[in-house]
């Protein structure tokens, strides 16, 4: 029997919480509880990545290497980067899909 791996820690950069953050406010101004349960969405979106922390794609032409995404919902992208030693999945930005790239 293998042992299973022991899952990476999730960590939200100060950029992340604050792009997560202005989202939860623009979709609040039409509808408060939406927005409360769509950041809410967008979280739980990450939290696969403990488990499995390559799932989103890496090449988007402008960034680094390191930089994968992650299509969270049809319109906003999530940035991270995996620290493997650490054993950490750092989620760097939240976007909206037609915003420029970090």
């Amino acid at each position: 029997m293998t042992k299973a791996k022991a899952a990476y820690r999730i960590e939200w950069r100060a950029k992340a919480r604050e792009d997560l953050r202005a989202i939860v406010r623009y979709i609040g101004k039409d509808n408060p509880a939406r927005a409360r349960s769509f950041g809410s969405e967008l979280r739980e979106k990450t939290k696969s990545l403990a488990q499995h922390p390559e799932l989103g794609r890496t090449g988007r032409p402008g960034l680094p290497d390191y930089v994968r995404e992650l299509v969270a919902h049809s319109n906003y992208i999530i940035f991270y980067r995996v620290l493997a030693e650490a054993r950490t999945v750092e989620i760097l930005r939240v976007k909206h899909a037609t915003q420029q790239t970090p």
